[in-house]
């Protein structure tokens, strides 16, 4: 049945998409010149800046990636759980088919003895 621990798995996975996306936000809102300095300093910041950036949303794809690896396996967990409780159904509904058959064929003999 389900793996322990699979939805402790997605909820990290979660918390590290959530603070992966804030610390994205955060580069994003701070990548401005400094006017003191020389177009080319600004340049490097700006360019280190973009590397970091690219680095957090590598990371942030990444995350999504495992996210939704685990969200499949859990969602594959559910169908087969599923599978499983429909043959649980139909065993149990043919079981009571049977149980019932022989009760009609019983009434059905004392009433032919009766005559």
């Amino acid at each position: 049945m389900a793996e322990v621990g699979t939805g402790e798995v997605i909820f990290e996975l979660r918390k590290h998409i959530q603070k992966l996306t804030h610390e994205l936000k955060h580069l994003e809102d701070g990548s401005n010149d400094i006017p003191e300095l020389i177009q080319s300093t600004n340049l490097l910041r700006l360019n280190d800046h973009l590397t970091e950036v690219n680095h957090k949303q590598s990371e942030l794809t990444s995350a999504y990636e495992q996210y939704s690896k685990e969200l499949e396996h859990m969602l594959k967990t559910v169908f087969d759980i599923q599978k499983d409780l429909k043959e649980i159904l139909k065993t149990q509904t043919s079981l009571i088919s049977e149980q019932k058959i022989p009760k009609k064929t019983s009434k059905l003999k004392k009433k032919s003895n009766k005559k």
